[in-house]
């Protein structure tokens, strides 16, 4: 499932052309486009599907959507692990992440 989750603002910046933002969704940081709200600024909440902002929102209404999809598990459903997840399913191990001097890290 893809979910619009609310997200505030903590950076903005202009990226060849296009305004985009880091944006904090109750402890997960994504990047995300802001050419559909072009004013929007740091400290403002929006609603983002699939790394756009969509529509301004209210602190309040924000924090409640995000408790509320915390409590339902739809935050991890929306941004968990996709390999993690991937084994829940097939019911094998989540592959080991190699970083750049080779150590394996999970």
């Amino acid at each position: 499932m893809c979910l619009a989750v609310p997200g505030r603002v903590l950076d903005v910046e202009d990226r060849d052309g296009t305004r985009m933002a880091t944006v904090d969704f109750g402890g997960v940081v994504k990047e995300v486009c802001l050419e559909y709200l072009p004013d929007l600024k740091v400290g403002e909440y929006a609603i983002v599907h699939v790394g756009f902002a969509l529509q301004r929102l209210d602190e309040e209404s924000a924090k409640k959507t995000l408790e509320l999809f915390e409590t339902l598990g739809m935050l991890q459903e929306e941004f968990g692990d996709p390999w993690e997840s991937a084994a829940e399913v097939t019911g094998s191990e989540r592959p080991a992440d190699e970083d750049v001097a080779g150590e394996v890290q999970r």
